[in-house]
């Protein structure tokens, strides 16, 4: 379980520049600060993944991902709101990727994080993402600044939802298939 004072210690972590390793609902992750670009080179050198795929910011709460929320049309908005926290990634215009995790109760303390982060799985590019601390790499683990154990998690990453195109024509699409309940997402989504 990570506990109030772990999250602090997180936040001291991203702000310094380093990176972390935590579960929230889906898989474990890797995060760092989103406004620090040698974070950000690091995180992406740890998951072994190619430096021109585009990377989600996450934030622990909706009230932290205020400011990507903010300046969204009112039918894009409205489908995130919904959405959020949820098993989702969402795409908005612009191409940028949001995610805000419904943080399982041994990871609720993270949501005391204002920090938007940077994430991705805590695994190397193409293995299997990790359900539990002990199923990540044990170099990787080594080589994160901060591990923080959220307990077993359900171990499907999350559903990556393309909302690019969604505030003028509606349209949406399943870029991944993932965690989120298919019949739950055509319920929010062609309702608006």
């Amino acid at each position: 379980m990570i506990t109030p004072d772990q999250a602090r210690r997180a936040v001291g972590v991203l702000e310094d520049g380093g990176v972390i390793l935590f579960g929230a609902d889906t898989v474990y992750g890797l995060a760092c600060a989103a406004d620090q670009p040698d974070a950000v080179t690091r995180l992406v050198q740890l998951k072994g993944r190619d430096a021109a795929k585009p990377n989600a910011t996450l934030a622990f709460s909706v009230e932290a991902a205020a400011p990507l929320l903010e300046p969204l049309g009112p039918r894009t908005s409205a489908a995130a709101r919904a959405l959020l926290p949820g098993s989702v990634t969402l795409v908005l215009p612009g191409g940028g990727g949001l995610r805000v995790p419904r943080l399982v109760p041994g990871a609720e303390a993270l949501a005391a994080i204002p920090t938007l982060v940077v994430q991705s799985s805590a695994n190397r590019a193409g293995e299997p993402a990790p359900a539990t601390l002990t199923d990540v790499a044990a170099p990787l683990c080594a080589a994160v600044d901060l591990a923080l154990d959220a307990g077993p998690l359900p171990g499907t990453a999350s559903t990556v939802i393309d909302l690019s195109a969604y505030e003028g024509t509606g349209a949406w699409g399943v870029l991944r298939h993932g965690a989120a309940d298919p019949r739950a997402l055509v319920a929010v989504l062609d309702a608006r």
